[in-house]
């Protein structure tokens, strides 16, 4: 897909629910996530407590955030750190290769990060003949693939095992149809083992930056962050803007909620701290802004930038779980997504904000309390605005705002539509006609609506 097509996110939708099988599976394995999220939720007396705290934590950072990425590269140089400003994916990209190029580095081992993923780097790296290794499983299941990450935590949950197995039968010379989960990934740890062993440069993601430290915390179950930083003399951690905590003593509130959100686990298997480099090595921070300074000015959107990307939201949408996360066309896919992604280009991410169905159950679960649901009717009122709705459906609103807001022009639609229905059954049951009607039967109409009913007997 090129970077000028517009995402039609029905579209994409359809063609992953084509395959039932898979679609049934995929939405049972990420409701799974949603069911362990609620039962970690459930062992903390003081969670709805701890949203709050956070909410108002991250209120309090996008009110003051220059003032807070100030402080943290202050503190972050004092501590021998080099600290890097990039205003866009180009500029994060044209300093990491600077940074490479200048330790002649041939292989770099990446840990999960999103923000790389957004800006597109592995491609970069690899037009200059720099090996990239993901080392995170499901990263590197995806990379060996070819595909970009589903889902913001669990990256490759679309994929099943048995496909696992001939990938790895392909790509590492595993033994042909096997997919034993064990066996497969006792198969990833030697192959990775041998990337981290000649590897010359660690990058990582960030999940908090300490503003008065000048600290990075990076959350990992694989600990692959550490074996790539440990081993290395020099590395990299990228981080938005967004990513700010004030001090040490807030780290816990987000800790604690982070990974129950997630997976359900009480934590992360690794929280790694990194705050200088090691001796005779070198640790850069490159913090990038790349469309969030931009989203902050949005005053009824500015709220989203308080995510920490845990994947709950995605993990309740009933849409997300129906439809995939490749269905959403940009990196962060699912609820959130769809209110950041507009940002970007809202000609051609017009779609997203429709693809919800407003139940509000990602408001509900979002552990900084992001009022997801409500953002996602504001976008879908200014691609109205800016009349960017496709033709059937923007005179399909203007035609039912007209009989909604005229009571005799309703009670006359409303028995049209049930004399059609019942008289030409085909008209409203057809796919082509009314997409409400793929997947669906019209069901059986009465003779009557209630309100003639209700004129009939309310005496």
């Amino acid at each position: 897909m090129s970077s000028g097509d517009k995402i039609n996110h029905a579209q994409l939708a359809e063609k992953f629910i084509a395959d039932r099988e898979r679609t049934d599976w995929h939405n049972e394995a990420v409701a799974f996530l949603r069911t362990k999220r609620d039962m970690g939720a459930a062992t903390v007396s003081e969670w709805e407590n701890l949203r709050q705290l956070a909410s108002e934590i991250k209120e309090n950072v996008l009110g003051n955030l220059a003032e807070y990425l100030v402080q943290f590269e202050n503190a972050a140089k004092k501590n021998g750190v080099m600290v890097h400003w990039a205003k866009n994916a180009e500029e994060h990209n044209e300093i990491i290769t600077n940074i490479l190029q200048k330790n002649k580095v041939k292989t770099l081992v990446k840990s999960k990060s999103m923000l790389t993923e957004e800006c597109h780097l592995n491609e970069t790296l690899e037009a200059l003949n720099i090996e990239v290794v993901d080392t995170d499983l499901g990263e590197r299941i995806i990379q060996m693939r070819d595909e970009g990450p589903s889902h913001i935590v669990a990256p490759a949950i679309h994929i099943r095992k048995e496909e696992v197995g001939e990938l790895f039968h392909e790509k590492l010379q595993t033994k042909a149809g096997i997919s034993d989960p064990k066996y497969l990934t006792e198969a990833a740890r030697l192959h990775l083992r041998d990337k981290f062993l000649k590897a010359d440069a660690a990058l990582t993601g960030v999940n908090f930056a300490v503003a008065e430290t000048g600290g990075i915390v990076v959350c990992t179950n694989e600990g692959n962050a550490d074996m790539g930083v440990h081993m290395v003399p020099l590395q990299i951690h990228c981080m938005g803007i967004e990513k700010i905590i004030p001090r040490a003593e807030h780290l816990g509130v987000f800790t604690r909620l982070l990974a129950r959100s997630a997976t359900g686990q009480p934590i992360t298997i690794y929280t790694s701290h990194y705050h200088r480099a090691k001796r005779g090595g070198e640790m850069h921070i490159v913090i990038v802004d790349n469309g969030r300074s931009k989203h902050l000015g949005r005053k009824d959107f500015k709220n989203a930038l308080k995510c920490i990307r845990c994947g709950a939201c995605m993990n309740s949408c009933p849409v997300y779980r129906r439809s995939g996360g490749y269905s959403y066309g940009h990196t962060v896919p699912g609820p959130i997504g769809s209110i950041l992604t507009p940002g970007f280009d809202l000609k051609k991410y017009k779609d997203l904000p429709f693809a919800s169905s407003l139940c509000g159950a990602c408001s509900d679960v979002c552990p900084v309390k992001i009022d997801i649901h409500e953002q996602l009717y504001k976008w879908r009122q200014i691609v109205s605005e800016e009349n960017l709705l496709d033709r059937k459906k923007k005179w399909g609103l203007k035609i039912g705002t007209k009989i909604l807001a005229n009571a005799t022009l309703y009670n006359w639609a409303s028995k049209a539509f049930r004399f059609s229905a019942k008289v030409f059954p085909f008209l409203v049951n057809d796919r082509h006609l009314n997409p409400w009607a793929k997947n669906r039967k019209m069901p059986k109409l009465p003779d009557q609506s209630f309100k003639e009913w209700f004129q009939k007997n309310k005496h």
